[in-house]
């Protein structure tokens, strides 16, 4: 049924659910020689072990033969259907500044089966506009059109003192995830996924690691 997770992607953890969409990069972007493709190939690409490469695909069922490798289609649909893009997502974006916007041409979205389908502000001047094919939405309606929309995502692209109002008005439209860009930590209902993005913590993390060298990749306390 659509929007429940299956037995195996329930066991995947974060780390390795990361690393199965690097993987789909490799596998979508590859000509596949033979439509086979190996783990050794991924691995070099990903930056893991052939070996790594070998668990986190095993866990996704009987894909590969040892010495022949992986279907190439059937490998990236058991990606999908392990990461749970093998279906639409419906999601609406708040915040339609420079960043909202940038995101809203991002094609990798559509390509990968996320669907914005609408678009809320706060500013007059945006309300009404329309944006990528778009009509910017006040945010003031953003409870009753998310739950009419039958939206499951949301994407905060707002100011900081904002957004946790922003993300109740989501939750309580029955919203299941939010993708925030905004430099706050947000705290909410357990049943809700929330993943940040916070690209100065990014930026901050990148000259930890330039500063430091090979010293910066230690994983223990």
């Amino acid at each position: 049924m659509d929007g429940l997770p299956t037995e195996r992607s329930q066991r995947l953890s974060r780390a390795a659910a990361l690393r199965l969409s690097l993987y789909l990069r490799c596998v979508a972007e590859w000509p596949a020689d033979g439509d086979k493709v190996s783990s050794s190939r991924i691995a070099d690409a990903v930056g893991v072990s052939d070996a790594q490469v070998r668990r986190d695909l095993a866990a996704l069922g009987h894909l590969g033969q040892r010495g022949v490798g992986y279907d190439a289609r059937e490998l990236a649909a058991a990606i999908r259907t392990a990461l749970g893009i093998d279906r639409a997502w419906r999601a609406v974006l708040v915040g339609v500044g420079n960043l909202g916007r940038a995101l809203l041409r991002y094609q990798g979205f559509r390509a990968q089966g996320f669907q914005i389908v609408g678009l809320f502000d706060s500013d007059p001047a945006k309300i009404g506009t329309e944006v990528e094919g778009l009509t910017v939405e006040p945010v003031t309606r953003l409870a009753e059109r998310a739950a009419a929309l039958r939206v499951e995502l949301g994407v905060l692209t707002v100011p900081g003192e904002t957004a946790h109002a922003v993300a109740e008005a989501l939750v309580g439209a029955g919203v299941r995830g939010i993708l925030n860009f905004a430099p706050v930590v947000l705290k909410l209902p357990r049943k809700v996924r929330l993943v940040t993005v916070d690209l100065a913590i990014q930026l901050e993390q990148l000259a930890f690691q330039v500063q430091h060298g090979d010293g910066a990749n230690r994983d223990d306390d």
